[in-house]
């Protein structure tokens, strides 16, 4: 018999690195970036109901249902005619900060239709999909931290380093679309290869643009340099730093929860939706 309730997490990602190495003609930027799973994010729930359709048990705030992207990528796998599905979210991953949240939760809706309606599409299939609702939606379909060029979606596993990242959501919300829009955006920075990765060259080019236009981004990065390197992961809000052990992560966050909202979250190589 064929599951009718899938629950499961919609993990959240870091970028280790962002860097833009062109413009398309079409718009896209061209990125080179590292993309890190994490094992903390939105818990989601999927269960098949006798109502045909697609059923949101809550609305995000802020987000029209036709512009929500679980219910653009549910579209994508249709329930039967005469079934549908009841999806509910516990949402946690901020909102514009740069954790991939929307793309997570698209890609964890994805897999878990096809599971439970047993549409048959390979990961590969629903990957390809994804992308039509955004660029950062295949890393999260394929489960497994990547090295991405392209427009992020030119994905090769990683295996990266045990890590516990400490990770300030500043309480601002960035759009993506105005960063990369920004005229004072660089968007020539050299490729470079998955060694230099790890020698200090890298950065977020996106970070001097958010940083210039948001104080509260500043403000956290300066703080959380002071215990390490820190940068913005994507277009940001989120700033993050990492380290080698979870107390001492504890502690740095800890000490953060007076002035900033704070989480810490350990570096996952590989995640299973279903």
């Amino acid at each position: 018999m064929s599951k009718v309730v899938i629950e499961t997490l919609s993990p959240a990602k870091l970028n280790l690195f962002l860097h833009v190495i062109g413009r398309l003609p079409n718009g896209y930027h061209q990125l080179q970036t590292v993309f890190q799973l994490l094992d903390w994010g939105d818990r989601m729930r999927f269960e098949i109901v006798n109502e045909p359709g697609i059923h949101l048990a809550s609305a995000l705030r802020g987000v029209p249902n036709e512009d929500n992207l679980i219910v653009k990528a549910a579209h994508l796998l249709a329930p039967p005619a005469d079934r549908g599905v009841l999806i509910t979210i516990d949402k946690v991953i901020p909102m514009g900060g740069g954790l991939g949240g929307g793309s997570s939760n698209a890609a964890t809706t994805l897999l878990a239709l096809n599971a439970l309606f047993q549409t048959g599409h390979s990961t590969e299939a629903l990957a390809t999909m994804g992308t039509s609702l955004g660029a950062d939606v295949p890393v999260f379909v394929m489960g497994h931290s990547a090295w991405a060029e392209g427009v992020g979606d030119q994905l090769t596993p990683m295996v990266l380093p045990e890590r516990w990242f400490v990770i300030i959501y500043p309480n601002c919300h960035v759009s993506t679309q105005e960063i990369f829009n920004a005229p004072e955006l660089t968007r020539n920075t050299p490729p470079i290869t998955v060694s230099a990765v790890f020698d200090g060259s890298a950065r977020n080019d996106l970070q001097p643009v958010v940083v210039s236009k948001f104080e509260q981004v500043k403000t956290a990065l300066d703080w959380l340099s002071g215990f390490g390197p820190a940068m913005m992961t994507g277009s940001g809000a989120c700033v993050f730093a990492g380290f080698d052990s979870q107390d001492e992560a504890q502690r740095v966050a800890q000490r953060a929860r007076d002035t900033f909202e704070v989480f810490v979250a350990k570096g996952i190589n590989r995640f299973t939706a279903v």
